[in-house]
């Protein structure tokens, strides 16, 4: 929906934490888009980030009510997200909602469909096909650069745990940390998972032990064409963020490295050196946040098909689903298993 008097479209966002925070500022920055609203639980947060862009404080349901919104963007947490895009959804108004939709799978089907009966446009948060170096190799790859695709392996380390207190309503690593590397193998293979092996131990901190997680997995997926997939990862990395992968092809590689700070390479007598990775996922994914939510509404403006879709929220939910089984059971799980 837009306001007639001034063509602009009227936004809602949900939530005003840390990411809240990136997408507001960015959404503010799209013509033609104005963020209206500000929903959150803490007051104090929503009102400064509201001061910051113009906007109101409300609750919830007079965000939803207002007939002038267009969008809303979810960035609240994740026991709110299904519920949040049924009821905008219901409201006819476009959807941006970070991950995962939903911590349990027959939620987050249920909601696809409310998404797909309501018919408007529904984006789910997957910043990390919009890094222009990510994006570079999937446009490489689908060139034909390295020919057919057999074998994808994935980095994925964090610099740090979050608080334990947040593990334990997170649903787990698979489900809060994984699910974005699931996503990065379907769209890098263009291929649907078979089987999946996932393994994981607790070596960073015996607390997350104690609530149940793993902090440290390693991921072997088969997918439905016999190709291979392998992902790595950490809650610790002392050197900082590390997020890369490679893919291996039948005419040679494509590897997508770590974004730096700067790219200075310094030599002398004892070292060659450069900086470590960026901190963390907010200065690593920068340019995706942007570009992701600059590629939303251009979507909603002009009707086209968005890129990550709640069908793509929900694939890779099933993916993690499968891999806390395999985790808990010690066996390698069929997808259909999931998936039924």
């Amino acid at each position: 929906m837009t306001d007639k008097t001034h063509g602009t479209m009227n936004v809602a966002v949900f939530g005003a934490g840390r990411i809240g925070r990136i997408h507001a500022g960015n959404l503010a920055r799209q013509p033609g888009v104005r963020l209206k609203y500000v929903v959150d639980v803490n007051r104090e947060a929503a009102e400064a980030l509201a001061r910051e862009h113009g906007a109101e404080v409300v609750e919830a349901d007079v965000a939803l009510g207002d007939g002038s919104i267009g969008a809303t963007v979810i960035c609240s947490s994740t026991d709110t997200h299904a519920d949040l895009i049924e009821r905008s959804a219901a409201q006819g108004k476009h959807v941006f909602c970070e991950k995962p939709v939903d911590l349990a799978l027959e939620r987050a089907r249920a909601c696809a469909q409310a998404v797909e009966r309501a018919g408007v446009v529904c984006m789910i948060g997957f910043q990390r096909r919009f890094d222009p170096t990510f994006a570079a190799v999937k446009a490489r790859l689908d060139a034909g650069e390295i020919g057919t695709p057999e074998m994808l392996v994935v980095t994925s380390r964090d610099p740090g745990a979050p608080p334990v207190e947040y593990i334990k309503r997170s649903g787990g690593i698979f489900k809060d940390m994984l699910i974005h590397d699931f996503d990065i193998f379907r769209w890098i293979l263009g291929d649907e998972a078979e089987s999946l092996h996932a393994t994981g131990s607790c070596l960073t901190d015996p607390a997350i032990e104690q609530a149940g997680d793993a902090d440290s997995t390693a991921v072997t997926i088969r997918t439905k064409g016999g190709r291979l997939c392998q992902i790595n990862t950490t809650r610790r990395a002392a050197y900082g963020y590390d997020q890369r992968f490679e893919v291996l092809g039948s005419g040679g590689m494509l590897q997508a490295g770590n974004v730096r700070p700067t790219e200075v390479t310094a030599f002398s007598a004892r070292a060659v050196s450069t900086d470590v990775p960026e901190a963390f996922f907010l200065e690593r994914y920068r340019a995706a946040y942007a570009n992701e939510i600059a590629h939303f509404f251009d979507a909603v403006t002009r009707g086209t098909a968005v890129r990550t879709t709640i069908a793509d929220g929900v694939k890779a939910l099933e993916l993690a689903e499968a891999a806390t089984r395999s985790w808990r059971e010690g066996r390698v799980v069929r997808i259909d298993e999931t998936a039924a």
